[in-house]
């Protein structure tokens, strides 16, 4: 496996990740589940040294925060540059 294709994978597990951060929010408000509870905590702290910065730059859309989105988009415009340079 080449070291692109490595960072590729990094790449899309870590959108995976983000996807399953989004969807676990959107379950996790009156969950009293200790487990579904940790694992979204996991989650965040995974995802949130990647997000945080760009919630300060992405502004919010009324109640709806699209940095989620926006990482997503940034994650594979790297990975599509990646690939174009090999």
């Amino acid at each position: 496996m080449s070291a692109v294709a490595l960072i590729s994978y990094i790449i899309q597990a870590y959108s995976w990740v983000i996807i399953a951060r989004v969807i676990m929010s959107w379950f996790i408000m009156n969950s009293r589940n200790e487990t579904v509870i940790s694992i979204y905590q996991v989650l965040v702290q995974i995802t949130e040294p990647f997000l945080a910065p760009l919630r300060r730059i992405v502004p919010r859309v009324g109640m709806i925060d699209i940095t989620p989105m926006v990482a997503i988009l940034v994650l594979w415009m790297i990975d599509a540059i990646l690939w174009r340079f090999v």
